[in-house]
C-alpha cells in the first residue's frame, strides 16, 4: 500500500517548492515517506535512506533464501556436503 495517511501524498509542485522542508521532515523522523503525485497518479516514492537500505537488505536476504531453497533438492537432504564442494558446485551462480 503506497499511502497509509493523507499527509504522505504530495504533489510534484509541492516537492519543487518545498523540497528542503520535506527532506528535513524525513531526515529527522517526522515523516516516514512521501508519495509524489503527478496528474493525480503516484509517480515516485521518497524514503529516508536508512529505510531504503533496510528494504534493499531484506530483499537481498529473500533472494538468497529463494536461491538456497531452489538448490536444496539437488543436494539431497541426507547427504552431507563440504563448504568447498558447495562453492565448487554453485560458484557460477554467485
Amino acid at each position: 500500500m503506497l499511502l497509509d495517511r493523507a499527509d504522505q501524498a504530495i504533489s510534484s509542485t509541492e516537492l519543487q517548492k518545498n523540497a528542503r522542508v520535506l527532506l528535513d521532515r524525513m531526515a529527522d523522523g517526522r515523516q516516514d515517506r512521501y508519495v509524489v503525485m503527478r496528474d493525480n497518479r503516484p509517480t515516485a516514492v521518497m524514503l529516508p535512506t536508512a529505510r531504503y537500505e533496510a528494504l534493499m537488505a531484506e530483499l537481498e536476504d529473500l533472494r538468497i533464501e529463494a536461491i538456497a531453497r531452489d538448490r536444496l533438492p539437488s543436494i539431497g537432504a541426507s547427504t552431507p556436503i563440504s563448504h568447498a564442494d558447495m562453492k565448487a558446485r554453485f560458484a557460477e551462480d554467485a
